[in-house]
């Protein structure tokens, strides 16, 4: 992978973390940069690991469908971004409830790893790709850190609906990471 795919598969990956973290400054009240923060590296940290465990699995795999590996890039990116895109374009609930002051950390923590389940299917296709994947795993956890401390912060001015923008976005990247993968294995570029 070279450095740009790298690094739109890293920003990609941060969109559905920052939308939720959009959502979650939107129902602190006055979101401080520290809580920020906080949010941020948890995200990153779950958003950087589960590639590698993705990858690991993949490896475990990779002897049985080495023939058609691209295909299950695609295929895997493809669906990702499909549901991204109608993760994006859902109209989201909103509760009205008062607003907390921080949210707790096993809380900030379960939609973390709920945000990064693409990630680690991600990872799995990556084991089937010459890929430094330490190098892509700190990428994606470093984008998604400042992403989603951005989203806290930019949360209770901007609402959830750019949330659900940049996910439909990184949907987008996505089908064309997977798109342009399957066209240079087959030889159409």
């Amino acid at each position: 992978m070279t450095l740009l795919s790298t690094t739109l598969l890293a920003f990609s990956m941060s969109t559905d973390a920052f939308a939720a973290a959009v959502g979650k400054g939107a129902v602190i009240d006055h979101p401080r940069f520290r809580e920020a923060l906080r949010t941020g590296l948890i995200f990153g940290v779950v958003e950087g690991l589960t590639p590698l465990l993705g990858w690991a699995i993949g490896l475990g795999a990779s002897h049985y469908i080495q023939a058609w590996d691209h295909w299950v890039v695609f295929v895997l990116l493809l669906a990702l971004g499909i549901r991204m895109i109608r993760g994006g374009l859902s109209t989201p609930d909103v509760d009205e409830a008062t607003a907390p002051r921080r949210h707790a950390w096993w809380l900030v923590a379960a939609t973390a790893v709920i945000t990064s389940i693409d990630a680690l299917t991600v990872g799995i296709g990556l084991a089937f790709m010459e890929t430094n994947i330490f190098l892509t795993a700190l990428a994606i956890g470093l984008a998604t850190t400042l992403m989603a401390t951005l989203g806290v912060m930019l949360g209770r001015r901007l609402g959830v609906l750019i949330g659900q923008r940049v996910e439909v976005l990184g949907g987008v990247i996505l089908i064309g990471i997977g798109t342009t993968i399957l066209s240079q294995h087959l030889g159409l570029w």
